[in-house]
């Protein structure tokens, strides 16, 4: 596999790591980095452009989601939506730093997008959490004993 394939093969799969759907973007790294295809730096920039597109797919749902909660089909009941904007609003812009988290990061960034965080806060925060999971995750593969 060509380095160009497998940072496109990484950042797909960071892509849709950070959607509402199911996902592994760490598995796909872990995998380019034992088979030694690409610089850790390419792989970390790959990995977090796709999961931070992912993130802004999630944003830009949240800002239109609440138009269609009169619909029969709405997946979320009011009480549910309450619930996660009184979250947010407690913990703030900076629980985004935690958008990377299994489960509840995915909804988190969803949520931003109803309560409405501007886009360019929602991406330094969102790029911020991030990154450093990623770099975090190279590194420690690269100084673990094996």
């Amino acid at each position: 596999m060509t380095v160009l394939a497998a940072c496109w093969l990484l950042l797909g799969s960071a892509f849709l790591s950070a959607t509402l759907l199911p996902g592994s973007s760490e598995a796909v790294l872990f995998g380019l980095l034992a088979s030694g295809t690409g610089q850790p730096a390419l792989l970390v920039t790959a990995a977090s452009l796709g999961n931070i597109a992912g993130a802004v797919v999630n944003w830009g749902i949240g800002r239109y989601f609440l138009l269609f909660k009169d619909r029969s089909w709405f997946p979320i009941k009011d009480a549910t939506n309450a619930r996660a904007q009184a979250w947010f609003a407690r913990y703030g812009i900076w629980s985004l730093l935690l958008a990377w988290v299994p489960i509840v990061g995915d909804p988190l960034t969803l949520v931003a997008g109803i309560m409405r965080v501007p886009i360019g806060r929602f991406l330094i925060f969102v790029a911020v959490g991030k990154v450093l999971r990623y770099a975090l995750i190279v590194m420690a593969w690269q100084y673990w004993p094996a």
